[in-house]
């Protein structure tokens, strides 16, 4: 899982940052053929879980002389950020945490109407 950006800025709090994407590039092997439970979690600065989303992937057979095998996920979510701080997406397959990415929210004073000068 790659972390285009680290920050967020936002004029107040609570805030939604709409429509954020999340992708993750899922690595196996051959031998991970079957299903396997997937999820995702935002943590919020206390740790607490505010979004999760999940479900059962399936990884199918490969073709013969397929060793390494990749899946990609791409999610829209609608991050509920209550205050500032580090929040974290937290991925994790078959109970296990496979990645963590952190991001700060952080206030900043609202650009006046009219743009900045």
């Amino acid at each position: 899982m790659i972390g285009i950006w680290r920050h967020i800025a936002v004029p107040q709090f609570p805030t939604m940052h709409a429509r954020a994407h999340l992708v993750v590039l899922l690595r196996g092997r051959r031998t991970d053929v079957g299903s396997h439970p997937f999820s995702v979690q935002l943590l919020d600065p206390s740790g607490s879980v505010v979004l999760q989303n999940g479900g059962t992937m399936h990884v199918a057979e490969p073709p013969a002389g397929v060793i390494d095998l990749e899946s990609p996920a791409v999610m829209v979510l609608d991050l509920p950020l209550a205050r500032p701080g580090e929040y974290a997406f937290v991925v994790e397959v078959d109970g296990l945490q496979v990645a963590r990415v952190p991001f700060q929210v952080e206030q900043v004073a609202a650009v006046p109407s009219g743009g900045m000068h």
